[in-house]
Parts: structure tokens; C-alpha cells; sequence
């Protein structure tokens, strides 16, 4: 069954991330230049994660969610399946963290943003929403698509791939964490979502 195509777009940033990484500004170029009519909204997420869950949630509430998709790195792709599953839209996902409440853990106290000398502090507290937060099993693997990287160093891409079996999978066999060749990979996400 074809899907319509997405209208709706959604960004989540990893984890230190912004709206100014490299992924996102591309995604954001192309649709500026070729489909200035998808509405893009890729938000600076708070720390807590319960917070950046319940902005994401209010802030596409009037959204049409047959044809909206999300898109998410890291632990903005834990954020993406959450947010996927409560409203059931579709779900592109980056090397998404699998369990961000056992890996975050080491991350508590000051930390520092990616682009920017900012800084914000993990609490404890955050571990525990997102053990909260963790989505059930898939009710729909057809809507995600996972582009996976084995050569990723900071998540496991077996953990991923397992987690994301029943789902369309697109594993490379090399690249990183940051997906630092994402401009190939673009074509299949656009594809994904009916924007090709």
C-alpha cells in the first residue's frame, strides 16, 4: 500500500546536537530548493527529555499525521520512534539510540553543546524520563525507515539493526555516527517520505 506523500516534516537532533548540524541544514537546503511547500520545523530540544517530547507533541498537535514524518539521529531517533508510536506517523531513523537510559547515564553533570560553547547541565532525573519514555514493541514496522551505520563508534549497529528488524533497513557497511555521508543517503529518506 503506497503511502501519500509527506506534507508535515520533523528534525530531532541528537543528543549535544542542534538545529545547525550538518544533517539537518542539508535536509532543510533541499527542501528550501525543491519542495519549499513541505512545512519544516526542527527545533532546539531541551535537556530533559520529557520536556523535548511534550514540545514536539504540542507543536505538531494540528499536524496531519497520515502525512507527517519525522526524522531523527541518535537520540533524536529514540525520540522519532516515540513520537512516531503515539501518533502514528512515519519515521526516518539515523543511527537512533536503542536504550539512550543505560548509555546517558555516564553523561550526567555539565555538559557542552556541539555547535556552540553552550552549556546545559544532564541531570539524573533525565536518565529516569527516558526509561519512561521507551516505546513498546513497533505496531507498525512498515512506517520506519533505519539507515545504520557499522561503523559507527558510539552505538552498536547489531543493537540497532536488531531492534529495527521487521522495519525497513538500510545498513552501510561503513560510514560513522554522525553519518558524515548522509548527502547519499538522502535520496532514500526522500523516497521514504514521497518527496523523491
Amino acid at each position: 500500500m503506497s503511502r501519500p506523500c509527506v506534507t508535515h516534516l520533523l528534525y530531532l537532533h541528537g543528543f549535544r546536537s542542534s538545529p545547525q548540524s550538518a544533517k539537518a541544514r542539508l535536509l532543510a537546503a533541499w527542501l528550501a530548493e525543491h519542495r519549499p511547500d513541505v512545512v519544516w520545523h526542527c527545533p532546539q530540544l531541551p535537556p530533559s527529555p520529557a520536556a523535548a517530547v511534550r514540545d514536539v507533541l504540542a507543536h505538531t498537535l494540528a499536524w496531519p499525521h497520515d502525512t507527517m514524518g519525522v526524522v531523527g539521529s541518535s537520540l533524536g531517533g529514540f525520540y522519532a520512534s516515540v513520537v512516531a508510536e503515539k501518533i502514528g506517523c512515519r519515521a526516518v531513523l539515523l543511527n537512533p539510540a536503542i536504550d539512550p537510559a543505560r548509555d546517558m547515564a555516564r553523561h550526567v553533570g555539565e555538559v557542552t553543546a556541539w555547535h556552540s560553547d553552550e552549556r546545559f547541565d544532564f541531570r539524573n532525573e533525565f536518565v529516569d524520563e527516558l526509561r519512561q519514555l521507551s516505546p513498546p514493541e513497533l505496531t507498525d514496522p512498515s512506517r520506519y525507515l533505519a539507515i545504520i551505520a557499522k561503523g559507527d563508534e558510539l552505538l552498536s549497529w547489531r543493537e540497532m539493526n536488531a531492534r529495527y528488524a521487521g522495519c525497513p533497513v538500510k545498513l552501510l557497511e561503513g560510514s560513522n555516527h554522525a553519518l558524515s555521508d548522509f548527502e547519499l543517503h538522502l535520496p532514500d529518506l526522500l523516497r521514504f517520505f514521497g518527496l523523491d
